[in-house]
């Protein structure tokens, strides 16, 4: 049986939101946009897009916005401009960004610009830091929340002593925000004021959302209308957004309403898992509601334990599970949607109790 299927057996899930099947996710988007009478954009010119894209800017204090069908393709660009504007092709990142992890060094081998990396690897880069660079930097990318270091994010004074320090130095900043939306619930904060300050600012349709993908690009008009050609240039000039937005829009209020409750249920979860004395907490404080829970076991181990409760117990743990810096330990990542704020207190205690009687044993032995 794969993950997929062990999972789908479950009947109590933990991490995430809820996923809907294909047919319950298209019956909605399809009843929605009936009820709404959308037609599809083309080449992104259509009412119901463009209306998103000004609905988006206005809420995070931006001139404007566009839609892009990836993140990846989205921030690259967004960052090759800024360094051409700004006359260096270096772009400060943090040791953890998704551009130096998860993007196959797209940045380098398709010529857009040199990364230096910033900071520690195991929290966010600080103004020292950012201030100890001697070279001339184009731009500043910033993750908020860094979600590798367990949605981590600078303490507010230093998130405002940054983007003074870029202001004054004529840098660039930039957002990677693809969890903007679970960072302000952390901070607790309007949007509008998490993201002032920066120059531009990408944000996910899918990961807190729940769409089927696609990104906005935020910042300037002028800024976000060379990014729209370089879009074309770079095969992102799809006929149709439609589905993208359609699946994205019609959850968005809800979605971005309904944070407040999961921050504190992750609030919760803190309290809660402190009685259980094997998981280890990063951060240490919730953030946002995003967290990483290690443990004293191997990533075979960890796994083998998740899918042994899904199939004694129904009950889904975690999605994945990562090595740790310290041999025979691992760390998994949860987060806190609505999967978790449907489930009793009771049910998650009882989750976790398993969870944590496995891992005694292992210990033990």
């Amino acid at each position: 049986m794969t993950d997929a299927e062990l999972r789908q057996n479950c009947h109590t899930v933990l991490p995430g939101h809820r996923q809907p099947t294909p047919a319950e996710t298209f019956a909605a988007m399809a009843a929605w946009c009936e009820a709404n009478k959308v037609v599809h954009d083309v080449y992104g010119e259509g009412e119901l897009i463009q209306s998103f894209e000004r609905k988006v800017a206005d809420l995070l204090g931006f001139e404007a916005a566009v839609f892009c069908i990836t993140g990846t393709m989205t921030q690259v660009t967004a960052l090759r401009l800024a360094c051409a504007e700004r006359g260096s092709r270096l772009v400060a990142l943090h040791p953890s960004a998704h551009i130096l992890k998860h993007e196959r060094g797209n940045h380098q081998l398709l010529g857009h610009f040199d990364a230096l990396q910033l900071g520690d690897p195991f929290r966010p880069f600080t103004l020292d830091e950012l201030q100890a660079l001697p070279d001339r930097l184009g731009a500043v990318a910033l993750e908020l929340p860094a979600r590798e270091i367990g949605g981590q994010c600078p303490a507010w004074e230093e998130l405002e002593a940054i983007k003074a320090h870029c202001r004054q130095q004529g840098i660039h900043l930039h957002m990677d925000g693809a969890r903007l939306w679970e960072a302000a619930a952390g901070y607790g904060r309007p949007l509008n004021d998490v993201a002032a300050g920066f120059d531009s600012v990408y944000v996910s349709l899918y990961k807190g959302i729940g769409g089927l993908g696609g990104a906005l690009l935020l910042g300037s008009a002028a800024f976000v209308a060379r990014a729209q050609e370089w879009f074309r240039r770079e095969g992102g000039n799809i006929v149709h957004r439609t589905p993208y937005v359609v699946a994205a829009a019609m959850q968005f209020d809800a979605r971005l309403a309904a944070l407040p409750a999961c921050m504190r249920r992750t609030e919760w979860l803190y309290a809660q898992l402190a009685g259980f004395p094997l998981f280890k907490l990063n951060p240490a404080r919730p953030q946002a509601n995003m967290l990483h829970i290690h443990m004293p076991t191997s990533r075979e181990r960890a796994l083998e334990i998740r899918n042994q409760i899904a199939e004694r117990h129904d009950i889904w743990l975690f999605n994945r599970a990562a090595h740790s810096v310290l041999p025979s330990h691992s760390y998994v990542e949860w987060y806190v949607g609505d999967n978790m704020l449907s489930l009793a207190d009771e049910r998650v205690l009882e989750a976790l109790n398993l969870w944590h009687a496995a891992l005694s044993e292992g210990v033990a032995a």
